[in-house]
């Protein structure tokens, strides 16, 4: 069961829900690509010593890709992003947890920073600030000007 949905007060409704960028498996796809590198460099390479050495590489980088894309896959499924009709909802982590329960009447402010590549793909860091001056960041969450617009839609 979600955490959102164990949570949830009688009466309340989820308004919209978001989740982490795909991107977080950039990772991943980057030591893969030097994996397929090695590879082809073994296949290429006429020596049996610099083929070893290849092949060794190759299986390294594609165990870091392995444990990469892993890390992020539990990141991605473990993080929960909602505004319902009365709070925010965050919660991330699978063994530990940190969650963010903040009254939508409480939100002072919302925060978005994007870069340039974050504009271009759709991702960004949402930064809540609550009265009595807490600050919460949200990283890397898809489409965050969407998410901040229904926080601060009344």
């Amino acid at each position: 069961m979600k955490y959102v949905t164990r949570v949830l007060q009688p009466g309340e409704v989820v308004v919209h829900q978001s989740h982490l960028h795909p991107l977080i498996f950039l990772p991943a796809v980057l030591f893969l690509a030097i994996a397929v590198v090695f590879l082809v460099a073994a296949v290429m390479v006429e020596r049996t010593e610099v083929q070893l050495a290849c092949l060794i590489g190759a299986a390294v980088f594609a165990l870091f890709a392995l444990v990469s894309w892993f890390r992020a896959w539990i990141r991605r499924i473990t993080t929960e992003l909602a505004v319902t009709d009365r709070r925010v909802i965050y919660k991330s982590g699978l063994l530990s947890r940190h969650t963010l329960e903040m009254n939508r009447s409480k939100v002072e402010s919302v925060d978005v920073d994007q870069s340039i590549l974050g504009r271009m793909f759709g991702f960004g860091t949402i930064i809540l600030r609550g009265t009595g001056g807490s600050l919460e960041p949200m990283r890397m969450i898809s489409d965050p000007l969407v998410f901040r617009s229904h926080i601060t839609a009344s």
